[in-house]
């Protein structure tokens, strides 16, 4: 279903943006560690993020986001850019894909945008001249970005710990510079691994999902979650800016003239 493989993409690069608070907490919980992490260590991480989240306003980053299917032997690159800002209790996020390589061919331009406005999540492809938009909330009650998400993702920060340590194993160690190619003077890396229980909410959607942390700088580096058919997402990000004001105009968009729209609903809970 188109509609979940969006959320999903939305998933993870909003876990990214999660994540990047993270770096204070872990640069003090394992800066004393040479390999794996006690649980109290993890809790303590995990805990302290949950406050600091709270203070997130805007971030912006580009990025980089791969897909691969090692069954299918198949693999795509898209490149973009990502905005996200809060305020007056109301979220917004973007994502302009601007290129896509596909398998060994030439990288080349490729349109795609994702809006969510607390209301209308609006998808429009470019290649295809089509505009989907999904409500996700009614008119008077929207729900943050955050909050649309977790349904689908554990969103690290903005659930309990608890919750979260009964849908995973969770692990907190050092990486090599071999996992991740060194870049821009980063030298090793900070992996927090969850792994998906067997009786986890998750487990028909994830085997595992991993977090890469750039222990000089503390910013995120990459993140990588696998699907329980084998599939791959991968995001790296770019430059990123936190709690920089964002002109409220990159949240704006028109319906290019000539595309189809296609409109879908709030679905009704049924009970």
């Amino acid at each position: 279903m188109k509609e979940k493989i969006i959320i999903n993409v939305l998933s993870l690069l909003l876990v990214i943006v999660s994540i990047h608070l993270a770096a204070g907490c872990m640069a003090t919980s394992s800066a004393s560690e040479s390999g794996q992490a006690g649980t109290n260590s993890i809790e303590m991480v995990l805990e302290r993020l949950k406050k600091q989240t709270a203070e997130l306003k805007s971030y912006q980053s580009r990025i980089e986001y791969k897909f691969t299917q090692p069954l299918l032997e198949s693999e795509t690159l898209r490149k973009g850019v990502l905005y996200y800002q809060k305020s007056d209790g109301k979220s917004a996020l973007r994502i302009n894909f601007q290129s896509l390589k596909q398998d060994q061919e030439e990288q080349q331009k490729y349109l795609e945008q994702y809006i969510f406005d607390g209301v209308w999540l609006t998808h429009i492809d470019y290649q295809i001249k089509e505009v989907k938009l999904y409500q996700k909330a009614e008119p008077n009650k929207p729900v943050d970005a955050f909050e649309l998400v977790s349904e689908n993702f554990p969103i690290i920060g903005f659930g309990k710990v608890d919750d979260l340590k009964k849908e995973f194993e969770i692990e907190l160690i050092k990486q090599k510079p071999s996992v991740i190619p060194a870049q821009a003077g980063i030298q090793d890396f900070i992996q927090l691994h969850l792994k998906v229980k067997a009786d986890s909410t998750y487990k028909n959607d994830y085997t595992s999902i991993d977090f890469w942390i750039d222990s000089k700088l503390y910013l995120p580096a990459k993140i990588v979650a696998v699907t329980t058919e084998e599939d791959i997402y991968e995001i790296k990000f770019l430059s990123p800016q936190v709690n920089k004001k964002i002109d409220e105009k990159v949240f704006e968009f028109e319906v290019p003239e000539g595309f189809n729209v296609e409109t879908e609903p709030l679905k009704k809970n049924k009970k």
